[in-house]
C-alpha cells in the first residue's frame, strides 16, 4: 500500500514543480510567435532555456509516474490522489511566483487537500 503513496507523492512533487518552471520561463521569455520559415530558430531558443528543459523532464517523470500508478491502483483512487498538486500550485503561485490568490482559490485548493485526505483515510 506504501507505493501508490510514493506515486502519488511522485506525481504532485514533479507536476507542481513542472508547472512553476513553465510559468518561470513564460515569464521571462514573453509570448511565443511562430514566424514564416522561422520554427528551426524558435525551437534552437527553446531548447537553450534550462528552465523549461527541467519542466519538461519533470512533467515527463510524472507521467511515468502516473502510468506506474495506473498499473497499481484504481483509476478512481489514481485521479483524485493526484489532485493534490493543485494545492501545491496554489502554495508556490503565491509564495515563490508572488501572485495575489483570492479566497475562492484558497477554497478551492482546501477542498481539494480534504479530498484527498478522505482518500488517505
Amino acid at each position: 500500500m506504501l507505493l501508490p503513496w510514493l506515486l502519488v507523492a511522485t506525481i504532485i512533487v514533479c507536476t507542481a514543480l513542472g508547472d512553476l518552471l513553465q510559468s518561470i520561463e513564460m515569464k521571462r521569455h514573453g509570448e511565443v510567435r511562430l514566424e514564416d520559415g522561422r520554427v528551426g530558430r524558435l525551437l534552437k531558443n527553446l531548447a537553450r532555456r534550462k528552465y523549461l528543459i527541467l519542466a519538461v523532464f519533470l512533467m515527463a517523470l510524472s507521467f511515468f509516474a502516473f502510468m506506474k500508478l495506473l498499473a497499481v491502483a484504481d483509476l478512481s483512487f489514481s485521479v483524485p490522489a493526484t489532485a493534490g498538486s493543485f494545492v501545491l500550485e496554489t502554495l508556490l503561485a503565491k509564495l515563490v511566483l508572488g501572485e495575489s490568490v483570492d479566497w475562492r482559490r484558497w477554497t478551492g485548493a482546501f477542498l481539494v487537500a480534504c479530498g484527498v485526505a478522505l482518500l488517505a483515510w
